[in-house]
């Protein structure tokens, strides 16, 4: 079974109720829709307050090359614009709108029937994701016209979709698998056009086997469009550790996918492709994992982008009892959220409840020097050290030790016998080199 061949782990799966039907989630009766929930500048407002919107108008352009337009996941009356709680716990500006309705906008295609032809060629395909503010589901909500927009330097040649969810206890990915392959294969195929290629290999984790069944018998109507199943092991999403499982090729250190030929995109966003290009519907609504192990009955269910996250815990019968910690995302690599009301946004792929029992942070002892850290790094990184070097503020040195190339997965920390907070020290240490990079250029 091909995997990547540095680092990793298996954590237990906790896939629960994972073969369950997505469900829709209710209108909230306000929404906040957050101005900054894509990689790269937050889009500016293009509508005051009471203003009447409709589902899918535009209510925030993109500023610059690097950023997205964001549109209106429901009709109502803008309240305010204002500054709000978001998943990283720091106030951003949002848009809040009182929900009145479910009026759509008059060009969004809202049939059910499948639309298999596309006459678009690459440059309006690309113009066609970026006006719809289609950015990348997989986590980083990157803007995917930029991943799109090949440098006149470089040169495609394979298209990898990323079908893993390697995280555990997530499963929207499959359930919108099974629910809508044919739509997927056909966003993929709009992809392929879009960047030029011939070729798409579609990784698929083994535990999967129902959906590699599907996509295997959908490749077929295809031309070029191959599955691969993959060994369940962690981080097998990450794009890089994705590239090396199925092509054997390595991204060298401080280089991009696209350099060695690449590019990534998740089974998700071939999905919103698919809708923005075929059906000219925006990006505002994802299934999201909503799941824990205290919850009588997790669920996967379809949101409005701007839902708080209060309205997905009514659907699973509000919190246990013994909930001591309750993450936006995976148990890896999620976010502790600090406020209910923080809405959902287009990265949204989980909402995790953990029990108390396993919140609480064990008791942080000294480093035995036992290297699991370092063979658990997907990216050949020392997080001992790199933990060390930000304790003490020697970023120059972190820079050295390749601190950018950390993709946050959190191993390390899953690893380490004596309980040492090495992904927070990471994090914050990369952080602070990625602004004094920014402030030299």
């Amino acid at each position: 079974m091909k995997t990547f061949k540095i680092g990793g782990i298996c954590p237990p799966e906790y896939k629960l109720y994972a073969s369950e039907k997505i469900k829709v989630a209710p209108l909230p009766k306000q929404a906040i829709i957050s101005l900054s929930q894509h990689s790269g500048n937050p889009a500016i407002p293009v509508v005051k307050n009471g203003d009447t919107v409709k589902v899918g108008q535009l209510i925030a352009k993109a500023d610059g090359f690097i950023s997205s337009n964001i549109h209106s996941p429901f009709s109502g009356t803008v309240l305010k614009i204002e500054d709000a709680l978001d998943v990283s716990g720091y106030k951003n500006p949002a848009i809040w709108i009182d929900v009145i309705g479910d009026e759509w906008d008059e060009k969004i295609d809202k049939t059910k029937t499948l639309n298999f032809t596309c006459s678009l060629d690459s440059k309006q395909i690309i113009k066609k994701i970026a006006d719809c503010g289609v950015v990348g589901l997989g986590g980083a909500s990157f803007p995917t016209h930029v991943k799109l927009t090949i440098p006149k330097d470089k040169k495609a040649e394979i298209l990898i979709i990323n079908a893993v969810e390697c995280e555990p206890y997530l499963t929207s990915d499959y359930q919108l698998m099974l629910l809508k392959g044919k739509e997927i294969m056909y966003g993929i195929h709009i992809l392929m056009k879009a960047v030029g290629v011939k070729e798409t290999i579609i990784g698929i984790e083994s535990n999967k086997k129902d959906v590699i069944d599907l996509f295997e018998k959908l490749a077929t109507r295809f031309l070029g469009i191959s599955v691969v199943a993959l060994k369940y092991k962690y981080p097998q999403g990450g794009e890089k550790q994705l590239i090396e499982s199925t092509l054997g090729r390595r991204v060298p250190s401080g280089k991009l996918p696209i350099d060695i030929g690449v590019v990534v995109q998740n089974v998700a966003t071939a999905y919103a492709v698919y809708e923005a290009v075929q059906k000219n519907k925006p990006l505002i609504e994802r299934v999201i994992t909503v799941t824990g192990e205290s919850l009588k009955k997790p669920i996967n269910v379809l949101a409005r982008i701007g839902t708080p996250f209060s309205g997905l815990i009514e659907l699973v019968g509000g919190l246990p009892e013994d909930t001591g910690k309750i993450v936006a995302g995976g148990p890896m690599m999620g976010k502790a959220l600090s406020d209910l009301e923080v809405p959902v946004i287009k990265g949204t792929s989980g909402l995790l409840i953990i029990p108390k029992t396993e919140s609480v942070r064990k008791e942080v002892q000294n480093c035995t020097r036992c290297a699991k850290c370092i063979n658990a790094c997907p990216m050949g990184l020392e997080p001992y050290l790199l933990m060390t070097l930000a304790e003490h503020s020697l970023w120059d040195r972190m820079e050295k030790e390749h601190i950018m190339d950390c993709i946050e997965c959190g191993c390390c920390l899953f690893t380490c016998p004596s309980n040492r907070p090495l992904l927070d020290y990471v994090r914050y240490g990369k952080q602070t080199v990625a602004k004094l990079i920014k402030n030299i250029n």
